[in-house]
């Protein structure tokens, strides 16, 4: 997480909204308190407090000496006040690192977990692209805050009759899982016809801002890892990996990986 999955998005994201790197071990330190559905609400609260005076801070100083980057273009370009900045930028921030660095990690532990599957992407590095999104489909760690829809009228789905006014809650996992849409939809295979077909990411007017930012990300982190270690392995039983479960974004804590020199 720390060497490898962490940096990645936010070097990039930092790159694109103009946040200074050198401030990261601060944003990811309270992202991390922020999204923990095990702190509390003083902790939380307090987390997003900083992380919002520290973005305030910085949409100021970009209005009075303007960037050439996202944020400076949305002040220079648009007449949103510094608190919708602060609320846009901060939400890109987060969102931008926080998520693909899970994806990162636990997509290379599930490579590790299933090494059929990772000879054969070792072998063909062509499989990236439908790698990237089998993954995706398979892990979908978005596991909490699932999007839920109210009806405005009386509706039937699939033989069940949805009343004006209730709520659907959407399960992302199990619709990235449905046997009705993916043939063995707990197999992870990386060559899976249709496998972009998944929600991931939403659907419709709902879906990710950065995906394909996100796509890019794992397809150049997961092809490098891998050219560059080709033997990597993990370093401890696989049942001893602490998951991320009470998070907004389900992962890793830590992925300690080793390998043998050429």
């Amino acid at each position: 997480m720390q060497a490898f999955a962490l940096p990645i998005p936010s070097l990039v994201i930092c790159e694109l909204l103009g946040v200074p790197y050198e401030d990261h071990a601060f944003f990811q330190e309270q992202t991390a308190v922020a999204v923990d559905l095990e702190a509390s609400v003083e902790q939380a609260t307090v987390a997003a407090g900083r992380l919002t005076d520290y973005f305030a801070d910085l949409v100021r100083h970009k209005r009075s000496s303007p960037t050439d980057d996202l944020l400076g273009g949305l002040i220079t370009d648009s007449d949103l006040t510094d608190e919708e900045l602060t609320t846009i930028g901060l939400a890109l921030l987060i969102a931008g690192h926080e998520t693909t660095a899970n994806m990162l990690a636990l997509g290379v532990f599930a490579l590790l977990r299933h090494p059929g599957q990772l000879d054969a992407y070792r072998a063909d590095t062509s499989l990236t692209d439908s790698a990237v999104e089998e993954l995706l489909r398979y892990l979908t760690i978005i596991h909490r805050g699932s999007p839920s829809r109210a009806a405005l009228a009386d509706v039937e789905l699939d033989g069940q009759l949805i009343r004006a006014g209730e709520t659907v809650i959407i399960g992302l996992p199990a619709v990235n899982r449905d046997p009705a849409r993916f043939a063995d939809p707990d197999v992870l295979r990386l060559g899976r016809e249709g496998a972009r077909h998944h929600l991931a990411f939403g659907h419709g007017v709902h879906q990710c801002l950065g995906q394909q930012l996100a796509r890019i990300e794992m397809r150049i982190g997961y092809r490098m890892l891998f050219e560059r270690f080709p033997a990597l392995r993990l370093a401890v039983p696989a049942a001893e990996i602490s998951m991320r479960e009470a998070s907004l974004a389900y992962g890793v804590r830590r992925l300690p990986v080793t390998w043998e020199q050429a």
